[in-house]
């Protein structure tokens, strides 16, 4: 028992970064339809407002950068990692992340749709009114992320634990949630409960599920 359980708490695999990477260059290492960017180092780079296809990330690295308002359609992610960067109403559409870091982030009103992801950390985010619908999750772990009013609606996480996070008002209609563990998390508010079935909740975020539960069936709690 010890044993399985250790597997399904393992840790996302980090990113593989090499030792030193080149430093990323402008404008030829700026994202473009077709474009493929290998071990490069991104800075304060501004790649705000882009709109692009196809774009492959691998063994790459984001420092402050801004990505906020950027589209990307059919784009992979391999062993990159995200720090301190702006990712506000970044859309991805169709896409994949494989082996992702994305820590201390802003994250506001990000959209991932339809998207793959496996052995990916969301750490110490702030994800409020993101929205990552139809999309699938593998060994995937939000930690201390702000994800209220989030929307997973018809989301595949089975592989997803939320640890010390905020979740009020989250939108999980049509969720695939058997297996997923939520421990420490404000559940305060949050929709479509009935997708909760088989999710693995502690004895005190159990409690802060009891408005949504009571509201879905249809009793009034007086005082």
């Amino acid at each position: 028992m010890r044993t399985h359980e250790a597997a399904r708490l393992k840790e996302p695999v980090a990113p593989k970064l090499p030792p030193k990477l080149a430093r990323a260059a402008y404008p030829e290492d700026e994202p473009a339809d077709d474009s493929v960017h290998l071990s490069l180092h991104y800075g304060a780079f501004d790649l705000v407002g882009l709109d692009v296809e196809a774009v492959e990330f691998e063994r790459c690295r984001f420092d402050e950068t801004r990505l906020a308002g950027t589209t990307f359609r059919r784009t992979g992610l391999a062993d990159v990692a995200f720090k301190g960067c702006d990712l506000a109403n970044l859309r991805m559409f169709d896409s994949r992340m494989f082996g992702v870091a994305i820590e201390d982030c802003r994250l506001t009103g990000l959209s991932l749709t339809d998207c793959g992801f496996r052995d990916v950390l969301f750490r110490d985010c702030r994800a409020d009114l993101t929205s990552f619908r139809f999309s699938r999750f593998k060994n995937v772990v939000f930690r201390g992320c702000n994800l209220a009013e989030a929307n997973f609606q018809g989301a595949d996480l089975r592989g997803a634990r939320f640890e010390d996070c905020r979740l009020t008002g989250a939108q999980f209609s049509a969720a695939h949630m058997h297996g997923t563990r939520i421990a420490n998390c404000d559940l305060y508010g949050v929709n479509g409960i009935q997708s909760f079935e088989g999710a693995i909740v502690n004895t005190t975020d159990a409690q802060g599920l009891l408005h949504a539960l009571t509201a879905a069936m249809g009793i009034t709690i007086e005082d």
